[in-house]
């Protein structure tokens, strides 16, 4: 993706303040992510605040959806694969 150049964005009254869908893109910052606004003099630098595990979540979420899997799909198929890697490790039905 080209790089992205600065953009002016308001802040509305109840403090909210929207990303410019090409800066969301650039900086891979989807719906319900956190982000963290750090300080810097009279400035301020806004960036993704990825911890693993909710990215880890936000990324399976996506790939379900996107699947059409449902719950107890997503769990048999895990219940099957953990058989046979155990199977695979030990020789044995685990």
């Amino acid at each position: 993706m080209e790089a992205v150049k600065s953009v002016t964005a308001e802040i509305k009254a109840r403090g909210q303040l929207t990303i410019p869908k090409k800066i969301r893109e650039a900086s891979h910052l989807d719906e319900g992510e956190t982000v963290s606004i750090i300080p810097v003099g009279d400035s301020i630098i806004v960036t993704p605040k990825r911890l693993e595990l909710d990215e880890a979540r936000r990324q399976l979420k996506k790939i379900i959806k996107d699947s059409g899997l449902s719950v107890a799909d997503l769990l048999k198929g895990l219940e099957e694969e953990r058989k046979t890697l155990y199977r695979e490790k030990y020789g044995k039905k685990g």
